[in-house]
């Protein structure tokens, strides 16, 4: 079994650990590669990034040659999972929405503590148009950026515990789950020092893409998330020669 992982920014070296984290949790003979989009913004903090890397996305993974059975994409909150899931016949498992209803079986509520505080009506956003918004018990904020969690990580587990703390005895959290792909391999930390579950998105939407591909199962094409119509679409796919102009 081959699983894509896409990052969703352009940082190599956290695609990187993205994987690595994937690989730590992958079953045997799951093979895990990587992905890294040839444009886009390094670190995806609003509503202009997410939805340039939703493009970036399905341009890479479109772009990828060799066969695979299914696809994660790995950034919380972002956009573009919908097109993925038309353009495919393999599935397709967001990390926002594999986290959350991951932590739904863990406790009663659960709390997202992610990046900067811009981010958290994007994720509020997408949680509701999941359906996992009802018991959410917030989103919060540790006011690390994104590229900030490689450069000061210890300073970042700091920053996310004294969240999960507050998520939990102010919010009545009883999960915590970690609302960025770059936070990928630091809920063994936070579980430790805060005593309850700590959702890793990587983690469960790898085991959730291995289950649903050793289940057969796949995106139904009967409606919502048919293949495209055949028209004609200019300027797809990207890595496409330009057709020049007719004089």
């Amino acid at each position: 079994m081959r699983i894509l992982v896409a990052n969703v920014n352009t940082t190599s070296s956290m695609t990187d650990s993205i994987a690595a984290s994937a690989r730590s949790v992958a079953a045997p003979g799951t093979e895990i590669v990587g992905i890294t989009p040839r444009f886009g913004a390094d670190s995806c903090e609003g509503n202009f990034e997410s939805y340039l890397a939703a493009i970036a996305v399905m341009d890479a993974v479109t772009s990828y040659t060799e066969p695979f059975d299914a696809v994660v994409q790995a950034g919380y909150g972002e956009h573009g999972r919908e097109g993925l899931q038309e353009l495919l016949d393999v599935p397709v498992v967001d990390i926002t929405e594999a986290a959350a209803s991951t932590a739904m079986f863990l406790g009663h509520k659960y709390s997202v503590v992610t990046t900067l505080d811009r981010t958290v009506p994007l994720i509020e956003d997408r949680l509701k148009l999941a359906g996992l918004d009802a018991r959410c018990a917030s989103v919060r904020a540790s006011g690390m950026a994104v590229l900030e969690l490689e450069e000061e990580p210890e300073r970042a587990v700091e920053a996310i515990i004294n969240q999960t703390m507050l998520a939990v005895t102010q919010d009545k959290a009883e999960v915590i789950v970690l609302g960025c792909g770059g936070m990928a391999g630091l809920d063994e930390q936070i579980r430790q020092r805060a005593g309850v579950p700590v959702v890793d998105g990587v983690a469960s939407a790898v085991t959730i893409a291995e289950s649903l591909v050793r289940m057969r199962l796949s995106t139904s094409k009967v409606r919502t998330f048919a293949a495209p119509r055949p028209k004609t679409v200019i300027g797809w796919p990207l890595n496409k020669p330009a057709v020049p102009a007719q004089p």
